[in-house]
């Protein structure tokens, strides 16, 4: 296929993948079966792997040998919510004006997905040497719970690629490393009782409080430490640490008898989560948690983790920053603030690295765009990625 035609099909396809609703509080089926359609007509099976409840589900396909050392172009199919974003078009349908697209998923990230099956006619025809797997998952949004599932997957059904190219919107920068995302829920129970008598209760909200100021201030210890050299790229270069979501209590005049807040760390390759972790379990232990006892027995203080993205960390001698680098025509990748299943797919010993179209100052915001530009720089770069692969 020529330029033309391929960025046409690349068009098209994006258009219906923007018109599937895939909110992560929805399923993504009806998306990877159309996919998975389309991949057929193609001559390329693809397979489904489910999800634990059956509502949403990663897909694999694989065009060429099905021999070790080839390179998996990584996507995922979920997109975030629009609701209560004041949009000025209709978000599940692709628009142009001038040369930007606009819809929810043209920049996070479905205009790469677009661009790697658009490709496929081309690899289907390319006599690869080693393959080239296409995998695409869900649930990305809420913590990649789809790529958990996709590394046992692959570890079980396919061989072993060289390495993985994950298309988020990088404006097609070369990325090689980011932070991590861990989210955890603190659940605080202590004992009601009437407001005027306190000291017969336990309250789980002041008990929560004191955690909440512990985490500040080991978010502030972070941003006091002088980060190290790898780190220094990332903006802040430090880890963070964020209490997003607080939930307690039942009204004004009673002693809250339990209180639940949700939070985050995102770290830098070198910082240990769970360092974080255990910090705020010994002194719930050690601080708040004998207070609450002391007058409720029952009290108690759990935090659960929700999910963990590991960071992608910088490795000088990764295959595939050498592949990627010399594909783009680019000297040196960079650093990302955002986390993705990069980390994921590295943590399980494929090299990563994060190369897509678009820019991440438009994911998640109303009347999301992606310039027409991008598409065509991502399908010049998937062509050349098809020349590796074929030996050329």
């Amino acid at each position: 296929m020529d330029d033309s035609r391929t960025l046409s099909a690349t068009l098209e396809i994006l258009d219906r993948l923007i018109g599937f609703d895939t909110t992560s509080a929805l399923s993504n089926l009806p998306l990877v079966e159309y996919v998975r359609h389309y991949l057929a007509s193609q001559g390329i099976e693809a397979h489904l792997d489910a999800s634990p409840d059956g509502s949403k589900a990663n897909l694999v396909a694989t065009a060429g040998p099905r021999v070790e050392g080839g390179v998996m172009l990584s996507g995922h199919t979920d997109v975030v919510p629009v609701a209560n974003q004041q949009w000025t078009r209709n978000p599940f349908q692709l628009s142009r004006s001038g040369e930007r697209l606009y819809g929810r998923g043209t920049a996070d990230m479905k205009s790469f997905i677009a661009a790697a099956l658009a490709l496929v006619p081309v690899l289907r025809d390319a006599a690869l040497r080693v393959p080239v797997h296409i995998v695409l998952s869900y649930d990305e949004e809420i913590g990649c719970f789809g790529a958990h599932r996709l590394v046992d997957y692959i570890a079980a059904n396919l061989p072993r690629p060289a390495f993985a190219v994950v298309g988020e919107p990088s404006g097609m920068q070369v990325a090689n490393q980011h932070k991590g995302n861990y989210g955890f829920e603190t659940a605080v129970r202590g004992r009601e009782a009437h407001s005027s008598r306190p000291q017969l209760g336990a309250s789980a909200i002041f008990a929560a409080a004191e955690l909440v100021v512990r985490l500040g201030g080991m978010a502030a210890d972070f941003r006091r430490a002088t980060p190290d050299a790898a780190a220094s790229e990332f903006e802040p270069p430090y880890s963070t640490i964020n209490v997003g979501q607080i939930d307690g209590g039942t009204a004004v005049n009673i002693v809250a008898n339990e209180c639940r807040f949700r939070w985050e760390v995102r770290p830098v390759p070198s910082d240990d989560p769970r360092r974080i972790r255990e910090t705020l379990d010994a002194f719930a232990a050690s601080g708040v948690l004998p207070r609450l006892r002391a007058t409720a027995p029952e009290a108690s203080i759990e935090t659960q983790p929700l999910f963990a993205l590991p960071a992608l960390a910088r490795d000088a001698r990764s295959v595939a920053e050498q592949v990627v680098l010399q594909s783009r025509g680019a000297q040196r990748a960079l650093s990302v603030a955002f986390a993705s299943e990069a980390g994921i797919f590295q943590k399980a010993g494929i090299p990563t690295v994060i190369c897509g179209p678009g820019s991440i100052e438009q994911a998640h915001k109303p009347d999301e765009f992606i310039e027409l530009s991008q598409i065509s720089d991502c399908l010049a770069f998937l062509r050349r990625l098809a020349q590796w692969a074929a030996g050329h």
